[in-house]
């Protein structure tokens, strides 16, 4: 579809070319001194023959190099790319063909846009900001990041703001509000930008639990370590692996767990363990309400040997 459209728009603006130019064939050079229906509809049909060629351009080219990339979001940077040259290529044709002086539209531009600078300061700064994204992919469309203060799942990287789908805030723990955010691409230069994808496709998270000192402390910890094997098993095997693929890859000498570990704190009124584990960043609370009813469930079949704090310090 986007092919054809494409191709019929690069027909209609070559059919357009030659009607202005029979126009002008026709049309005795004496008449183009002063305005008239010839000259405009000539003048008009250039542009048109400009526009539509280049929108034909820009359709085949999406067609034919956008729809043959299979990751989304690089597919989704090629496409931007492609708007901002044959854009920036059509507006210079179609303002050439209103003034016919295609060499003064080229130095107008440059002259305007030293006279602009001083005063879009904050978008040119946030298009610089897109073209570092673009090299430096310090994020991409589909990952869940922190820009400032923003939390959210990249949904669009365009060329002066990137759109966020929400995550957190004062709606939700760690999962979608269903809000949108805008943030300048500025941000990126200037404020600290955290990809929990970045590194590979899974985060470190914890699921704390709190039992009473008089709780059999080594079976609680080993019964964590028993619900997140049953739960996670071979995807967080899978995921290890990757993870150490990835750490051998870097300068980073750190030393990796085998799987799931536990951590114990010490609390006023009771012990916290903490089972880490590793969960895919935008599934993050789902798995742990997993974890979580596994957990308890289970804990609960051992009262015997599992106490909970009761204290009012809770």
């Amino acid at each position: 579809m986007s092919r054809r459209l494409g191709l019929g728009a690069f027909a209609a603006g070559l059919l357009a070319a030659v009607v202005s130019a029979l126009v002008r064939a026709t049309t005795p050079l004496s008449d183009f001194d002063v305005p008239n229906a010839d000259l405009l509809l000539s003048t008009g049909l250039s542009a048109a023959a400009v526009a539509l060629v280049a929108y034909g351009v820009y359709r085949f080219l999406a067609a034919f190099l956008v729809a043959r990339i299979a990751d989304r979001r690089r597919a989704h940077d090629v496409r931007n790319v492609l708007r901002l040259g044959v854009g920036g290529v059509a507006l210079v044709g179609v303002l050439g063909a209103f003034t016919e002086q295609w060499l003064g539209v080229l130095v107008s531009f440059g002259v305007i846009g030293f006279a602009v600078t001083f005063a879009l300061q904050q978008p040119i700064l946030s298009f610089i900001g897109w073209f570092y994204i673009l090299v430096s992919r310090p994020y991409a469309v589909g990952d869940r990041v922190n820009i400032g203060s923003v939390s959210g799942d990249v949904a669009e990287v365009g060329f002066l703001v990137t759109t966020l789908w929400e995550t957190g805030g004062p709606l939700a723990s760690n999962q979608p509000t269903g809000r949108t955010v805008t943030v300048p691409n500025s941000l990126v230069l200037s404020s600290e930008v955290v990809n929990y994808g970045a590194l590979f496709d899974r985060v470190w998270t914890e699921v704390p639990v709190q039992v009473s000192y008089e709780t059999d402390l080594p079976f609680v910890r080993q019964l964590l370590l028993e619900v997140a094997d049953e739960a996670l098993g071979d995807d967080m095997d899978a995921a290890m692996k990757r993870y150490r693929d990835r750490l051998a890859e870097s300068p980073l000498d750190l030393d990796v767990a085998d799987g799931p570990t536990v951590n114990v704190a010490q609390e006023e009124s009771w012990v916290v363990f903490r089972l880490r584990v590793l969960v895919p960043p935008t599934r993050a609370q789902r798995v742990k309400n997993r974890l979580y009813e596994r957990i308890l469930d289970r804990l609960g079949d051992h009262p015997d040997r599992v106490s909970f704090p009761v204290s009012r310090n809770r």
